[in-house]
C-alpha cells in the first residue's frame, strides 16, 4: 500500500485490519445520489460496484440502499450529506428526506453513519493519488500545518483538517454560507442586486453553480443588452453554469468570459480567507465538481493575484501549496474510508 499524500487520523490503523468487510458508501445530494459498495482489508479499499440515482425518484435513502443491494446488505453504511449533520440527523434543503442514522440502523439492522459531505471529502484525501491532483502553486512543499478544502459545485462547501503533528483530523464547517465581502464598485453593485433577490448574500450565492448563473444574470441586467439567441437557447435547454463556463473557456462570448473572471476572483478571495481563518499552512485543496472543469481559468494570473491579495498576510498565503482535486467523487470515497476505518 503506497504512502498517502495526506495522512488521515483514523480510529483504526488501515494496515492492521485483519478481516475483510463490505461498506456501502453514499454521497447524497438534492439532485443525485452516488452509491458504491467497497471492500476493506489491510491493503485498503477497493470498489466492487457503483451506481448513480436520481434522488427525487426515491422516497428515502433506505429505498435506494435496498434497490442497490438487491437483498444482500453490507456490514456498514456510511453516507456523505450535503448539509450539517447534528447528532446523526440531517434534513436536506432540496430533498424531502429526513436522515436519522439511529433510526436507519434499526431499520436495516446494520450500523449507519452520516457525515457532512465536505468532511467526507477531507477523509477522501486518504486515497488521493498524485495523478488526481493539478498544482496551482507549489508553495512550500515541506510545510506542515492545517489544511483547508473549498469545493464549489451545486453549492459551496468548506472544511478543514487539523494537524496534530502526526496526522490530519477532518472537520466540517458551513463557511460557504458566511457573508460575501465585496471589495470593488462592481462587487457592491452585484451585492445589492443579489440582496434584493435573496436577502442574505453568502459566498455560495456567487461561488457555486448557482453563483455562476447569478453573476451572469446580474451582468445581463446591468448591461441592458440582449444576449445572442444561440446562447439564450442553450441556457434554457442546458445547465446554465456549464454553458457559461464552456463559452468562457472557448472564448465564444464576452459576457460569459466576464462572468467566469469574476467567479474565479471570488473563489480565490474566499479560498485565501479560509486559509487565513484555519491557518492552513499545510495546503489548500480545491475540490467539488467545478474546479476540474475550469482548470485553465484557474491556471491564470486572475487566480494568483486574488489569492495572494490579503494585505499583510501576503507572505503566508504565498507559501501555501494549492492543488485542484481532479477526482469528482471524493465525498463518496471519503464516506467509504470513514465507514471502514472510523466507525
Amino acid at each position: 500500500m503506497a504512502q498517502p499524500i495526506v495522512s488521515i487520523a483514523f480510529k483504526k490503523d488501515i494496515r492492521q485490519q485483519q478481516e475483510s468487510i463490505t461498506i456501502l458508501a453514499a454521497d447524497i445530494g438534492g439532485t443525485k445520489t452516488n452509491i458504491a459498495l467497497y471492500q476493506s482489508d489491510r491493503n485498503g479499499l477497493s470498489v466492487l460496484n457503483q451506481k448513480r440515482y436520481v434522488s427525487k425518484d426515491y422516497p428515502s435513502l433506505s429505498a435506494i440502499v435496498h434497490d442497490f443491494s438487491s437483498g444482500t446488505l453490507p456490514a456498514r453504511i456510511s453516507a456523505a450529506v450535503a448539509g450539517p449533520v447534528v447528532n446523526g440527523k440531517s434534513k436536506l434543503t432540496n430533498l424531502p428526506w429526513v436522515l436519522d442514522s439511529e433510526a436507519m440502523s434499526k431499520e436495516m439492522n446494520v450500523p449507519v453513519h452520516f457525515i457532512n459531505d465536505l468532511e467526507a471529502t477531507a477523509y477522501g484525501l486518504a486515497g488521493l493519488g498524485k495523478d488526481e491532483l493539478a498544482t496551482l502553486a507549489a508553495g512550500d512543499p515541506e510545510a506542515k500545518g492545517n489544511i483547508a478544502i473549498i469545493a464549489p459545485g451545486t453549492g459551496l462547501g468548506e472544511a478543514g483538517l487539523f494537524w496534530d503533528g502526526q496526522a490530519y483530523h477532518p472537520f466540517a464547517t458551513e463557511g460557504g454560507h458566511s457573508d460575501f465581502a465585496p471589495r470593488t464598485e462592481k462587487d457592491v453593485q452585484l451585492f445589492y442586486a443579489l440582496q434584493k433577490q435573496f436577502g442574505h448574500v453568502s459566498w455560495e450565492r456567487l461561488v457555486s453553480g448557482m453563483g455562476i448563473k447569478n453573476i451572469f444574470n446580474c451582468l445581463v441586467k446591468s448591461r441592458k443588452e440582449p444576449i445572442p439567441e444561440w446562447l439564450s437557447q442553450r441556457l434554457e435547454e442546458e445547465d446554465p453554469a456549464a454553458v457559461i463556463s464552456e463559452c468562457a473557456l472557448k472564448h465564444t462570448d464576452l459576457l460569459c468570459a466576464e462572468t467566469m473572471e469574476l467567479f474565479v476572483r471570488y473563489l480565490a478571495t474566499e479560498a485565501s480567507s479560509l486559509v487565513l481563518k484555519l491557518m492552513a499552512t499545510g495546503g489548500l485543496f480545491l475540490a467539488g465538481g467545478i474546479p476540474p472543469k475550469i482548470l485553465p481559468l484557474l491556471q491564470s494570473d486572475n487566480w494568483t493575484k486574488n489569492f495572494d491579495n490579503n494585505g499583510r498576510m501576503h507572505e503566508l498565503s504565498d507559501r501555501v501549496p494549492v492543488h485542484v482535486v481532479l477526482n469528482d467523487k471524493m465525498a463518496l470515497q471519503g464516506a467509504a474510508y470513514y465507514g471502514a476505518y472510523s466507525m
